[in-house]
């Protein structure tokens, strides 16, 4: 079969609504890869490395943005409901898509998860008299109806909510450049602390690179527009303009919003790394700083709490279109919406924010040690499938490379080096150690489940 034809995908693209303009991909592939992780968690790589932080984020951005190229190039070629997860299968086999589709579907339904809870948190703040379980069930039960009313709404929501991140952090680069320029109002102007507090790289080059593999797990999102694609009214054209766009687009967002926090803010000072942006707020005297930052927080949480249900639902019906998840998944209601796949993930997001409060230390604890080394490696296979379908794709329909990866192939090689070189570091990292072997234990378990997949699947039946 050739390259210009065996990715169609599984049967049940043909009744997908094609409804996602290119508005609602743009603010996809944004509001994906800007996470409330950026916001929060980024205090603790700067807490580590200092104000070398912005290497370690350009660092890891660097390696992303090589698989968004690569990705563009296959999506553009094979615009495929469950994207990479064709890719996997049409360039590595049955195995290695079977893994990549269980491991990202995995990835999502655990951030539904913690989404949930973490939107469940910030709410109780304001409503204390509400338990959090209560908030966490509303949250969870809004967003299934969100993604069961169509992919219109799923995508119209993603926009909104995308669209005040990147409005916030817009908003966030302009104040800090003009502080930096002195024209903030009683700003002195300068980068203040970049290297006041023992330097630009105070604890060397080692912080700097185990940071690198800390922030691997912030830029994890941006690849769903891929997965939309096949729901998409131009799908060739909306990948094509929204990967090249993403990619400058989050090292911006990214490097420049870094670059803001530890030239602005003391890197040692734990109690405002805490919470970075919320300090930088302070330093530029914005009224109701931490209560802005919330909201901007909890948009993040929401938006990443749709992004999960709907990128999780959608693997999950490619993987039933060819036999990896029983064939019920796959089916598609008169509105051209997977509903069985939305409420089996649904479903699996339910009992894991249920474990989160019944054993917060041990399944929970596991569940979220796990996911993040689970995307490492379905980034390494969508690298290598990227390899292999271009030499296909080379010989057998060249028309179909409209986008094409950067230096091929000597950089699609260098980012899965790099790539394995995250994995290998965690094993000498005493906090990633635990993660690492956490997600290896569940790639061993997909391994162990791929040769009795069919026997699940006509049990199913």
């Amino acid at each position: 079969m050739s390259a210009s034809t065996e990715a169609n995908g599984p049967p049940a693209a043909a009744g997908l609504r094609r409804s996602l303009q290119r508005r609602h991909m743009q603010m996809i592939a944004l509001g994906g890869v800007i996470g409330a992780g950026l916001f929060v968690g980024s205090g603790v790589v700067i807490s580590s490395a200092g104000p070398a932080a912005v290497i370690s984020f350009a660092l890891t951005g660097a390696l992303v943005v090589l698989v968004m190229r690569m990705l563009g190039e296959m999506a553009v070629a094979h615009p495929a409901v469950g994207g990479f997860y064709e890719y996997n299968r049409l360039a590595l086999g049955g195995l290695a898509g079977y893994l990549t589709g269980w491991m990202y579907w995995y990835f999502w339904v655990i951030v539904v998860a913690l989404e949930a809870v973490a939107g469940a948190k910030i709410l109780a703040t304001w409503w204390p008299a509400v338990a959090p379980w209560q908030f966490t069930l509303g949250l969870m039960t809004l967003f299934t109806i969100v993604n069961l009313l169509s992919v219109r709404s799923y995508g119209e929501a993603e926009f909104w909510f995308a669209s005040i991140k990147v409005a916030a952090i817009v908003v966030f680069l302009v104040a800090g450049a003009l502080f930096v320029f002195g024209a903030w109002p009683g700003a002195p102007g300068g980068l203040p602390h970049l290297t006041a507090e023992g330097g630009f790289m105070p604890k060397g080059i080692v912080p700097v690179l185990t940071g690198a593999v800390a922030a691997t797990g912030f830029y994890f999102g941006a690849e769903i527009v891929t997965i939309a694609a096949a729901e998409s009214a131009e799908p060739e054209k909306a990948v094509a303009a929204t990967t090249q766009s993403v990619i400058w687009r989050v090292l911006v967002f990214y490097i420049g919003s870094i670059l803001l926090v530890v030239a602005l803010v003391p890197w040692n000072d734990a109690v405002r790394m805490a919470h970075p942006y919320v300090s930088v707020m302070e330093v530029l005297r914005i009224p109701a700083a931490a209560t802005l930052m919330s909201l901007v927080i909890l948009t993040a949480v929401l938006s990443a709490l749709n992004s999960g249900l709907f990128a999780s639902s959608r693997m999950l019906m490619a993987l039933a279109g060819h036999r990896d998840a029983p064939a019920i998944l796959g089916r598609l209601d008169r509105r051209g919406v997977p509903v069985a796949a939305i409420l089996a993930s649904t479903a699996f997001g339910y009992e894991t924010v249920v474990m989160s409060y019944l054993s917060p230390d041990k399944i929970f604890a596991f569940l979220v040690s796990s996911y993040g080394t689970v995307a490492v490696f379905v980034y390494v296979l969508i690298a290598c499938a990227q390899l292999r379908l271009r030499a296909r794709l080379e010989r057998e329909a060249p028309e179909r490379l409209r986008i094409r990866m950067w230096g091929y192939p000597w950089l699609t090689w260098i980012a899965i080096a790099g790539m394995l070189a995250i994995l290998a570091a965690m094993a000498f990292i005493a906090d990633q150690r635990v993660p690492l072997a956490f997600g290896v234990l569940s790639l061993v378990f997909l391994l162990a489940t791929y040769p009795v997949r069919h026997v699940l699947d006509r049990w199913a039946r």
